[in-house]
């Protein structure tokens, strides 16, 4: 017979096995989760519902996204909340690599910005040659103008482009100038409310479903061109930064079988993305 501290002893050495081998599977599974830290315009557009089952299914790599405005994902990334980012602001991408917060960025694709509003056009912007003299008309006619004010991508081009024009709206903020603080879904459903005028990216125009009598009123300036950037973050500044999968998804979407789902993705046989990371 077994001595009964014996027994103890294989008990709990089996549990201790147990517990270490579930410990090791646990953190295999993990390893083939990655967060990835991104904008609003590409989960609103439905990209990341097509492009991520897609990429599991070839990688076996989990995308978690946190979808929120550039500035936000930045930040996310700085604090080392998220193994891969993907926005819209070079500017930002660029400074965040050079800070040693990422590892390298890459082109992805692009699309362009759009200014819309009512079609009944009150600042008579339609016809104008350049964005500048668009919203310089938007600023004379004191038209209700709706900026996401959250520090995202498309509210970064958009004061660009009007301190470009040699305005600084926030001070007619809460007159014609209105700030959202919001995503570019909410704003755009309050442009509609206030028949106002916004600055969006073509992607969630395109998936916007709630236009009513809105419409695009400028497009083509070489200006609202909009660039979207893959950065890995830094596993030397955050070492829990699960560099395989990253890696792996950041491979995935510049080869030429992650560009080609990009160029797949169209709404009414319209396509939202242009790949260009080569």
């Amino acid at each position: 017979m077994i001595n009964r501290s014996v027994f103890r002893a294989l008990c709990l050495a089996s549990v201790l096995l147990i517990g270490g081998f579930g410990s090791t599977l646990y953190a295999d599974e993990a390893k083939s989760e990655i967060t990835l830290a991104s904008t609003t315009s590409t989960q609103n557009s439905g990209l990341f519902d097509y492009l991520l089952p897609l990429f599991k299914k070839q990688t076996g790599v989990e995308v978690h996204v946190v979808a929120v405005g550039t500035g936000a994902a930045l930040k996310l990334a700085r604090n080392g909340d998220a193994d891969v980012l993907m926005v819209h602001h070079k500017t930002s991408e660029e400074k965040f690599v050079s800070d040693g917060y990422g590892v390298e960025r890459f082109d992805v694709m692009y699309n362009d910005f759009v200014l819309v509003g009512p079609d009944s056009d009150p600042a008579e912007v339609k016809g104008t040659q350049t964005i500048v003299e668009a919203l310089n008309k938007i600023k004379t006619k004191q038209a209700i103008f709706l900026s996401r004010g959250d520090d995202s991508g498309t509210n970064k081009r958009e004061l660009e482009l009007w301190k470009a024009s040699g305005s600084n709206p926030k001070s007619a903020s809460g007159d014609w100038y209105r700030e959202t603080g919001s995503g570019m879904g909410a704003t755009l459903n309050t442009t509609v409310a206030m028949q106002g005028y916004a600055l969006t990216d073509r992607a969630t125009w395109i998936s916007y479903k709630n236009k009513q009598n809105m419409e695009i009123l400028f497009e083509g300036d070489k200006r609202l061109f909009n660039q979207y950037g893959v950065i890995v973050v830094n596993p030397k500044k955050f070492p829990h930064v699960k560099i395989k999968p990253a890696e792996t998804f950041v491979n995935w979407i510049v080869s030429s079988k992650g560009q080609k789902v990009i160029a797949g993705y169209k709404l009414s046989g319209e396509q939202l993305f242009i790949p260009n990371a080569e």
